[in-house]
């Protein structure tokens, strides 16, 4: 199953929580917290090039599957990160005590964050 697409967001539950706990400021999350970001994602079998643009903040991730690699958090943070893939539709990592899963189903990627017991869903469609 092939991730490669450009995907809207459709909706998010506890963005603002999320983002307090990450550090950012009050107006950045208030900017934020509306934004339809759009994401592309460009898979070359165990390469994938992950581009969002949410407003006037673009963040572009590279990395292959089961190589470290250093990626830009929602944040701003740089982090080094392993991404492995489990079946065919899900990417995981672990991160800075955060673990992200993006799901791909049909149209539909679903990008879970958990740390701690604080969790954020976001919700995109293939456009």
């Amino acid at each position: 199953m092939s991730f490669t697409g450009k995907y809207e967001l459709q909706r998010q539950e506890n963005f603002e929580p999320f983002m307090k706990a990450l550090g950012l400021p009050e107006d950045q999350i208030q900017k934020g917290k509306d934004l339809k970001s759009v994401s592309e994602i460009v898979q070359d079998g165990k390469k994938f090039m992950i581009t969002i643009n949410a407003g006037s903040k673009v963040i572009k991730n590279q990395f292959t599957l089961g190589e470290e690699s250093e990626i830009e958090m929602l944040n701003g943070e740089k982090a080094k990160v392993v991404v492995q893939m489990e079946g065919n539709n899900k990417l995981v990592t672990e991160v800075k005590g955060m673990k992200s899963v993006m799901e791909l189903n049909g149209d539909t990627i679903t990008y879970t964050v958990t740390m701690g017991d604080l969790t954020m869903k976001r919700v995109s469609k293939r456009i």
